[in-house]
């Protein structure tokens, strides 16, 4: 079948009529064809110089019905049976010469209005419309015979086959349209997800280098000891981060609430903010850890670089993970970054809530339902 053109505009007739779809049916229509050539001699015979005008005729009959399925396809609901009703009326073009034998050609009109793609109450309705005419046809030239049967049958059974197959054709043609829809969205959303895991990971490891190097950078004279400690942990979170990066490209990362508390010690202490954190988080359901995890490292990271906080509190628990601080606060009820409106996209989808707000501690508050 022939889709659409860009945006789903109409294609033009030129496009229309060498598409693929077109092109294949060309390939097995053609054959069909072979059925004209019986007409010929009746055509030829006895008309003299006058003989080329029914074969021109049935030339154009037969690039009528090569031609009326493809624009059937492409033209809107209301018009596909235009080119099978023409074809009926180029039919009786040749009646001069053959008489009612032009019911022979009707089966050509009965397989366009099967490959039409109407109702199929519709279809039939035609279908047994076209056969009663090459009945009655029939017996008007030879009379009420058993002979005047086989034209009727041939129509209906090769035209309700081409229906059927034409059916058939559109059906794969939706699958895979909406295999192509399904590929799409499946990148789409794994580019999210990597944008997503990125974000996270880097935004927290770099915020957590930037504080410990700004620490190390004041110890050096005080404390060079304790500075060489730091500078070794922004090391190992450097190679941290890049393994991270490297998991996250590959798609097979996981984070873990107990990890990410050890680390969100770790970085407000670093950041010289008390840090008022769970001794345990043995309530939290395994299948909802992850989530809790990602909560306290966008949340840990979200206090560092904006807060200006001196004192972090988080507390978990089976059904909540909740983030406070005491720093300057949300300038709104909905503030958050591109990172918070990441994370929320992460709970939303694992079935979560997520709010922000102002702290009973008096500065911001994140919370979420897992």
């Amino acid at each position: 079948m022939i889709q659409p053109g860009p945006g789903g505009a109409p294609r033009t007739v030129r496009e229309v009529l060498t598409a693929r779809g077109a092109v294949r049916w060309y390939s097995g229509a053609a054959v069909s064809l072979v059925w004209l050539l019986t007409a010929v001699p009746t055509l030829t015979t006895q008309h003299g110089a006058f003989a080329a005008i029914p074969i021109i005729l049935l030339v154009v009959f037969a690039i009528g019905f090569l031609i009326g399925a493809p624009l059937s396809w492409s033209a809107q609901r209301s018009r596909r049976l235009i080119p099978a009703a023409a074809l009926f009326a180029l039919s009786f073009t040749l009646f001069p010469w053959l008489g009612w034998e032009v019911r022979g050609f009707w089966t050509y009109v009965g397989v366009l209005v099967g490959m039409a793609m109407m109702s199929v109450r519709l279809t039939w309705l035609l279908l047994f419309a076209l056969a009663a005419a090459a009945l009655f046809s029939g017996a008007a030239l030879v009379g009420w015979q058993d002979e005047i049967l086989w034209v009727p049958a041939i129509l209906i059974s090769i035209s309700a086959m081409m229906a059927a197959f034409a059916r058939n054709i559109a059906a794969i043609n939706e699958l895979r349209a909406t295999q192509h829809q399904m590929a799409v969205l499946a990148v789409e959303r794994e580019r999210s997800r990597v944008a997503r895991d990125l974000h996270d990971i880097l935004g927290h490891s770099l915020t957590v280098i930037t504080v410990k190097t700004e620490l190390a950078g004041r110890l050096i004279d005080v404390d060079p000891e304790r500075a060489r400690t730091e500078i070794g942990e922004v090391e190992a979170l450097a190679r941290g981060a890049l393994v991270d990066v490297r998991a996250t490209v590959a798609g097979f990362r996981g984070v873990s609430v107990t990890g990410e508390l050890a680390g969100a010690r770790a970085a407000l202490t670093a950041a010289g903010i008390e840090a008022d954190l769970p001794g345990s988080v043995e309530a939290v359901p395994a299948e909802s850890r992850e989530l809790a995890g990602w909560v306290v490292r966008e949340g840990v990271t979200n206090v560092l670089r904006h807060a200006q906080a001196a004192r972090c509190r988080i507390r978990i628990d089976e059904r909540r993970v909740t983030i406070d601080d005491d720093g300057i606060g949300p300038s709104s009820p909905t503030d958050g970054g591109s990172g918070l409106a990441g994370l929320r996209g992460r709970v939303e989808a694992a079935g979560g809530r997520m709010s922000v707000g102002r702290s009973d501690l008096g500065g911001f508050s994140l919370r979420v339902t897992l």
